[in-house]
């Protein structure tokens, strides 16, 4: 599983999505996600399915890249299911001395599974198509006005941008210590469950050692180079806002109104 971790990584393509400014597609991540809570039905899943592949097919990021990623999320996806089918009151299609299935537990079941990987290919589209420099500049753009707060919003950012690079780099070390631990023969990826949860002490042991080493090295590489986050730096790339970026603001209003207008249009003519 860890050698087939993609969520947090970056995926470098040449797209519009790519070329999106980072503070608006931030923006859009968190209308995407807030809009998955506005609906109920099957029509709504629609819309959200239908705006998520065009984003896909626009950054040119491939489809196998993001399932690789959703695998980190099959066993919980599994439990969530598990739950909702077994343990939901209603109208029961099958059941068998003190298990029941009803009809809402499916259901509810199928919208909770399409929720959850909704949610995480939305957000994982933003880290595949904005680098963690971008990352850092938006949310410090706009958490911007908590400053008057005197809330280190510049620490912030930089310690979100510090954990999203080593991400990656946690993930290519944890495969070089796997890659280690089959070269002295050790079986790790094989085996039941309980025997690969013991197994991956051998993994997570040098893998905090690693994490550790490379975050002190991280702060003496910081201060030497003087790195002092009171004083205000200038940007090697300052971030504009384009054409393209304006154009956003009125597509999200128009799929915030298509979600809750066919949710609305479903509600009438098949619940009523």
């Amino acid at each position: 599983m860890i050698r087939n971790m993609t969520i947090g990584s970056y995926y470098p393509a040449e797209s519009p999505i790519h070329r999106l400014d980072p503070r608006i597609k931030l923006i859009a991540v968190l209308v995407f996600l807030v809009s998955l809570f506005l609906f109920s039905s099957f029509m709504g899943y629609a819309v959200v399915t239908v705006v998520l592949l065009t984003i896909i097919v626009l950054s040119k990021v491939p489809f196998s890249f993001i399932f690789k990623g959703m695998r980190a999320i099959v066993f919980l996806l599994i439990f969530t299911s598990f739950f909702n089918i077994f343990f939901t009151k209603g109208d029961i299609l099958w059941e068998w001395q003190f298990i029941h299935i009803t009809y809402q537990g499916v259901r509810q079941a199928i919208f909770m599974a399409m929720r959850l990987i909704y949610l995480v290919v939305g957000s994982s589209m933003l880290t595949y198509t904005t680098t963690p420099g971008q990352l850092t500049d938006a949310v410090e753009f706009l958490l911007g006005w908590l400053k008057i707060f005197k809330v280190p919003v510049h620490d912030f950012a930089m310690m979100m941008s510090l954990a999203l690079r080593f991400i990656p780099l946690l993930l290519a070390e944890a495969n070089r210590i796997l890659d280690a631990q089959s070269a002295r023969g050790a079986d790790i990826e094989n085996g039941s469950i309980v025997k690969k949860l013991k197994s991956f002490v051998a993994i997570i042991v040098p893998l905090l050692v690693s994490a550790t080493r490379r975050a002190y090295e991280l702060g003496l590489a910081m201060e030497a180079r003087c790195y002092n986050s009171g004083i205000k730096a200038t940007k090697l790339k300052p971030l504009k806002f384009r054409f393209s970026d304006f154009l956003m603001l009125p597509l999200m209003a128009g799929y915030i109104f298509a979600i809750c207008y066919v949710d609305e249009l479903y509600t009438i003519l098949f619940v009523l």
